[in-house]
């Protein structure tokens, strides 16, 4: 879930004419939406690099590349964002904050020197096959913060995907809601095994195994 806010849909929404436009902005909201930071910006490559995001733009790369660069000009014109430029590796590279009071603050920040923003090591990116495990926490165990978001993007890196699915389904069953729960689960069967790398249907026995022994104090019971 990313939050919207009522001001777009009052002000910025009716006045905006173009679909380029209005795509960026939309996905400023998710991108800025998705970082946890005091000052939340994103980079012009961050933008660039997100390919799904300019496929949704255009196929060819290059064309979608103008075709952003054009729609960042306009939100800036128009006032939805602000642009500032700062000294990266590569030299010289725009950067772009929300006109919002956190925003502007940033911005505040970045002229007077108390903010200079750092190398990600991974820039914001439209997510796509792991939206299927993003929603399936969001519709099972509670809201998509940008902190879990983080840990499940992490649980990807260390566990198939179909374990965290499946392990999110034994919680469900277990009506025991929550990461400490599916965690615990994915720990288990990492260090035990779990069916040769494969999946299976668990069994009764096998679910009163995972709140037992060594991993319990990591479930809520």
């Amino acid at each position: 879930m990313v939050k919207v806010p009522w001001a777009f849909f009052s002000e910025l929404l009716p006045a905006i004419d173009d679909l380029d436009e209005l795509k960026l902005t939309l996905y400023f909201f998710w991108a800025l939406y998705q970082q946890e930071e005091e000052y939340r910006y994103v980079m012009l490559r961050e933008v660039l690099s997100d390919a799904r995001f300019l496929r949704g733009i255009d196929p060819d790369p290059q064309r979608a590349a103008e075709r952003v660069k054009a729609a960042l000009a306009r939100a800036v014109e128009r006032g939805t964002l602000l642009r500032a430029t700062v000294e990266g590796a590569a030299g010289e590279e725009p950067l772009y904050l929300m006109n919002t009071p956190r925003g502007r603050a940033a911005l505040q920040a970045l002229q007077a020197g108390a903010f200079q923003p750092g190398d990600r090591e991974t820039p914001v990116a439209l997510i796509g096959e792991r939206a299927n495990i993003f929603t399936l926490y969001e519709q099972n165990i509670g809201p998509l913060t940008p902190l879990i978001g983080d840990i499940l993007r992490q649980a990807e890196r260390e566990y198939p995907s179909e374990w965290i699915k499946e392990a999110i389904q034994i919680a469900v069953e277990q009506n025991k809601r929550s990461w400490k729960y599916v965690e615990a689960i994915l720990r288990r069967w990492q260090a035990e095994g779990k069916d040769g790398g494969t999946t299976k249907q668990p069994t009764q026995a096998d679910r009163y195994r995972y709140i037992q022994g060594k991993y319990a104090d990591h479930i809520e019971h």
